[in-house]
């Protein structure tokens, strides 16, 4: 069977900048800012200022999903972004966790373990495909050493981050981003009977997610 797309957000799941907040360096006293700008149902575009100066080279700039998404992708290969045209030359960084960080005194977010793949967006637009194993743990913009491993089975938040890479970009920024799905494993038929019995054998009680975040690719 071939590979499938699971939508998250645009393609057949319509894009709703209520789901996203901006998570910007200003946190930290920086100047950088973002925003999520929803052209269309399935359409939106990442854009705003990368700023350098204010953090002494450092600088992030970024959109998160709101809440707890409880998503199990245990059955994906990877996340899929298609991008349409008109992308600044930024390279940019597609961000996934696993927790959620409580939060401080002051009310921010504390710091925490994100797993994240950077990547260029086309000019003109493309499909880009990352699998699980390109993500890496990363700790405030540094990798972690050993990490345990990424719980796909419950992704609780996604990100899509411009940031410095300590003073080697800056300026305004623009991502256009038509879709992030996620993809799903490519299994032959004879898998079809016993991937079924597996799930069949899972009592429905035994998940303390909706049965709709749960997405079994190609069995639903």
């Amino acid at each position: 069977m071939g590979s499938n797309i699971n939508y998250l957000f645009g393609g057949t799941k319509p894009w709703d900048s209520s789901l996203w907040t901006a998570s910007d360096d200003r946190v930290r006293g920086g100047s950088s800012i973002s925003q999520l700008t929803v052209s269309s149902p399935t359409q939106a575009v990442f854009h705003g200022h990368l700023d350098t100066k204010t953090l002494g080279g450092a600088g992030f700039a970024s959109q998160r999903t709101k809440g707890d998404l409880a998503l199990d992708l245990s059955h994906t290969a990877g996340l899929q972004l298609v991008l349409g045209a008109g992308n600044s030359t930024q390279k940019f960084t597609l961000n996934v966790k696993d927790t959620i960080p409580g939060k401080r005194p002051d009310g921010r977010d504390e710091s925490g373990v994100s797993w994240e793949v950077d990547f260029e967006a086309p000019s003109e637009g493309g499909v880009l495909v990352k699998h699980w194993d390109e993500f890496k743990a990363t700790y405030r913009g540094r990798e972690v050493k050993n990490p345990e491993p990424l719980k796909v089975g419950d992704i609780k938040r996604v990100s899509i981050m411009a940031r410095s890479f300590f003073d080697k970009q800056d300026g305004d920024f623009k991502l256009v981003v038509n879709s992030i799905g996620a993809v799903c494993k490519d299994h032959d038929d004879s898998d079809d009977e016993e991937d079924l019995k597996k799930h069949a054998a899972v009592p429905a009680q035994a998940s303390p997610r909706p049965a709709w975040k749960a997405l079994f690719c190609g069995l639903l």
